[in-house]
């Protein structure tokens, strides 16, 4: 018997026990204790833990990117405004810098006296998307080495698709994301989580992002370049014990599973 027939035995005694016990069993409930089961043994298909390592560590060695901190006014396409001093991209996409006032903070250390500072605003959010596939009935995730400028490492493990809605719409110029029709509700039917959840309130104005987990079918091939990989959650949640390797997106959309 392979893995995952023994997985289903063991999962079936969980919940025969649960309802000899008078527990209420629906589908939610299995889902949780596959998660459970999911999350304790590395039973990737493709890749070992070490594997996955590795093969990170060496994204970040060959990663060429070079990031230099610049003055603001050396900033190509984004302009300050005069009356402002608000900063914005000349497509207007993105995001824009903007200052607030904050007051009657009695429940914060400042006490009632507030603070001003400034917030990265007008961001209409976008999708943070992580691909599932059952490789030989495992769940599989797929995530990519991602560089981000402001990433400790250059690179972290990031979701399928991290994508603004500037992003979708191509205002940087570029091209569309990979892998981003798979996230177009409309086209799957096999969504197991997608929800708006909002993102950090003392940087971010009013920004939320759709966190989504999408199944695809077993037997879809896709065209995956070298910097994704696919990994099981038991996976993903060891090298959270690693610093600075699994990005914050990816940590809050598995935080569902």
């Amino acid at each position: 018997m392979n893995k995952y027939g023994l997985n289903v035995l063991i999962i079936d005694e969980i919940v025969n026990c649960l309802k000899n016990n008078n527990y209420s069993i629906d589908d939610n409930v299995r889902s949780r204790i596959e998660t459970m089961i999911e999350s304790i043994q590395d039973d990737n298909q493709i890749n070992k833990l070490d594997y996955v390592i590795d093969w990170f560590n060496k994204k970040r060695e060959e990663s060429d990117m070079i990031v230099e901190e610049i003055g603001v006014k050396d900033l190509e396409k984004w302009n300050i405004q005069k009356e402002s001093g608000n900063i914005s991209h000349e497509s207007k996409g993105f995001f824009e810098i903007i200052g607030v006032k904050v007051s009657n903070t009695f429940d914060r250390e400042v006490g009632k006296k507030g603070w001003t500072q400034p917030m990265i605003a007008k961001n209409p959010g976008g999708i943070l998307g992580i691909l599932m596939k059952k490789i030989n009935g495992v769940p599989h995730y797929l995530l990519q080495a991602k560089a981000e400028p402001g990433n400790i490492g250059k690179l972290q493990l990031s979701p399928t698709l991290q994508a603004t809605t500037s992003n979708l719409l191509k205002a940087h110029g570029g091209k569309r994301p990979l892998f981003a029709k798979y996230f177009d509700e409309s086209n799957n039917p096999k969504i197991i989580y997608a929800k708006w959840q909002s993102e950090d309130g003392g940087r971010f104005h009013l920004k939320s992002n759709y966190n989504m987990i999408v199944e695809i079918e077993e037997n879809k091939e896709l065209d995956i370049p070298d910097y994704f990989i696919w990994i099981t959650l038991y996976q993903i949640k060891q090298l959270l014990k690693i610093e600075n390797f699994v990005g914050p997106h990816v940590r809050g959309i598995i935080s569902y599973l």
